[in-house]
């Protein structure tokens, strides 16, 4: 069984990447094609779902090159959770998919979720509904939308969508994971969620579990996965969890993306505001969460200061921890994990004139790292297990600066992962398990995975200990501001662009 390939691709936020592997977690090609995110608002974030499809499109034609004429047997997608495509009875999208960055159901999102507090507590008491779940979208949809809302058939996740299209499925699958801002503790609609919002129940697709096959690719003018078996995928957290070779009790993962995904597994669960703990999976919880900007706060400001990334990192290390005690609020878009907070916004303080851009840039990498300890704090009370190291992957982690960065914040030791992708790889490992290429997915991962370099902390993690405790009373001092500031936002109408 050795010689079968398997394709696992990442729909993320910039850009679809996929990898051909075999199932040994060999890396034998990677490709990734790229689309912008729509801003008809600073407030809002879209996809053309079409764009999607074309980037699967060019990564498979890429891909098919490294596969010496083979077929893959299986394929396997993982994608950006949160962010919702609305189809009609064909499948074809009936507006641009609303991005997990977007913020416009923040509103409604407190609305729903008093009225959930008055008609289901305990339902209340397991999650909030942050403005980028499905619910509030959806509820935003019928009103603000109506005649969408009405012709709308499902309303999928973007993996979910691709899915459909490559097996020509006429009724949409999902995964029960990849849909936990919707599902009960056994993995099944919570009916208390859905009744939030008229005809939601009757819009959303059939579950089953990210490892089941869904069918076959019916594509005919995609060559390397045609009659490959697909799987039902899942949502990037997951992906990437097993792409990290994160399957036992106390072992977590730090994905650095766009945004920060921290994740710790364990055999136990304790409710912890500002966490998303999974129901069990093979006797584990997931506890996870993602934050709004990790490699989003990069980028941003390497565009602020027209300057390429790379210079901005190599600026970044000729300074000294600390920054010379300037810190880095990451909140550009609000926050998500484990503020939910959709109102507090970024910036700099305590610069004075004697900082230049290098300070600016490293401070950007320690604000970052500062908002994935304050998650990891709360994922570790979730877990209640304390990791001995965290599993990093994603664009983020090729940066050894920002690994030791994190390493000291976080006072952990952090292994770089050899496959940087590990959303493709563990996209890859699900559809081997589907389609029986492997006798286990925990097992194949942990043959699969491997670290390619472990950073120590260091000594400047005692300085780093002190900082990080005035980044945290930065949010409750700065709160009424922020309030305030989006007061005025709201006020100031919204034109969208044509």
């Amino acid at each position: 069984m050795g010689g079968e390939l398997v394709v696992g691709v990442d729909l993320g936020t910039t850009a679809l990447k996929g990898g051909l592997f075999d199932l040994e977690g060999n890396l034998l090609g990677v490709a990734e094609a790229g689309y912008p995110i729509l801003r008809p608002h600073p407030d809002r974030a879209e996809h053309d779902p079409a764009a999607w499809l074309t980037a699967l499109e060019d990564v498979l034609a890429a891909l098919a090159e490294s596969a010496d004429g083979k077929r893959a047997a299986a394929l396997g997608i993982c994608s950006q959770v949160n962010t919702h495509v609305f189809v009609d009875q064909r499948g074809e999208p009936l507006r641009p998919a609303i991005l997990w960055q977007d913020q416009r159901c923040a509103e409604i999102a407190d609305e729903l979720n008093d009225r959930l507090a008055a008609t289901a507590p305990a339902t209340a008491g397991r999650f909030v509904l942050a403005p980028s779940f499905a619910v509030p979208r959806a509820e935003w949809l019928r009103r603000e939308e109506p005649d969408i809302w009405e012709r709308t058939r499902s309303v999928l996740s973007p993996k979910d969508f691709v899915t459909m299209h490559l097996c020509r499925l006429d009724t949409p699958r999902s995964d029960s994971v990849g849909s936990f801002d919707l599902v009960d503790d056994a993995g099944a609609y919570d009916p208390d969620l859905l009744a939030l919002v008229e005809g939601l129940g009757e819009r959303l697709p059939i579950l089953e579990r990210f490892d089941a096959p869904i069918g076959t690719v019916e594509c005919r003018d995609l060559p390397l996965v045609t009659g490959a078996t697909v799987v039902a995928g899942t949502m990037d957290a997951w992906g990437n969890l097993y792409g990290s070779g994160v399957v036992e009790h106390g072992q977590s993962m730090e994905v650095a993306g766009t945004s920060e995904i921290l994740g710790v597994l364990s055999r136990e669960r304790h409710p912890t505001p500002g966490v998303v703990s999974f129901f069990a999976v093979d006797g584990h919880h997931l506890h996870a969460g993602p934050t709004q900007a990790g490699g989003a706060a990069l980028a941003w400001f390497a565009r602020v200061v027209g300057r390429p990334i790379e210079d901005v990192l190599a600026a970044a290390a000729t300074i000294g921890a600390g920054s010379d005690e300037s810190i880095f609020l990451p909140h550009l878009l609000g926050e998500r994990a484990p503020l939910w907070d959709s109102e507090v916004r970024g910036g700099f303080v305590g610069l004075g004139s004697d900082h230049s851009l290098a300070h600016l840039s490293r401070a950007v990498l320690e604000g970052v790292a500062y908002s994935a300890r304050h998650l990891f704090g709360e994922l570790e009370k979730a877990a209640g297990v304390e990791p001995a190291e965290l599993r990093a992957s994603g664009g983020g982690s090729q940066s050894d600066l920002w690994c030791q960065i994190k390493a000291d914040v976080l006072s952990r030791p952090i292994a770089r992962v050899r496959v940087r992708h590990s959303g493709c790889l563990g996209a890859a490992l699900l559809a081997a398990a589907g389609a029986g290429l492997v006798d286990g997915l925990a097992e194949a991962a942990t043959r699969a995975v491997r670290v390619e370099r472990v950073f120590e902390p260091g000594a400047d993690r005692d300085h780093y200990d002190e900082l990080y405790a005035v980044y945290r009373e930065l949010y409750a001092a700065l709160r009424p501001a922020h309030a305030a500031l989006a007061g005025l936002r709201r006020e100031t109408p919204i034109v969208l662009s044509s």
